[in-house]
């Protein structure tokens, strides 16, 4: 039998899932939507296709939160992935316009 984790590793797990995951998509769809742009893609489309691909990236992010070999690694990936991705995309931008 093996004993249950932690009730903090549990929630830092919750915790990383739904906000480590919102971030590392806002990071994703504000990099896509500016890198679409920038090939030419009108605004409208870009933002769209990018929401909906949004959904499946944290669908798969909240469901890898679980799945990962320790809370502090999912937090550093979405965390990290998120910030560059952000930075990336705001570099970007007015780059786009």
């Amino acid at each position: 039998m093996t004993t249950p984790p932690p009730p903090f590793e549990v929630a830092s797990r919750i915790a990383a899932s739904f906000i480590g995951g919102w971030i590392f998509v806002f990071g994703l769809v504000m990099l896509g939507i500016a890198a679409l742009l920038r090939i030419g893609m009108p605004y409208a489309d870009a933002q769209m296709a990018m929401y909906l691909l949004a959904f499946l990236v944290w669908l798969a992010a909240f469901c890898w939160c679980y799945a990962a070999a320790s809370a502090w690694r999912a937090w550093l990936v979405l965390l990290g992935g998120g910030v560059a991705m952000t930075a990336l995309g705001a570099w970007l931008t007015p780059l786009s316009i």
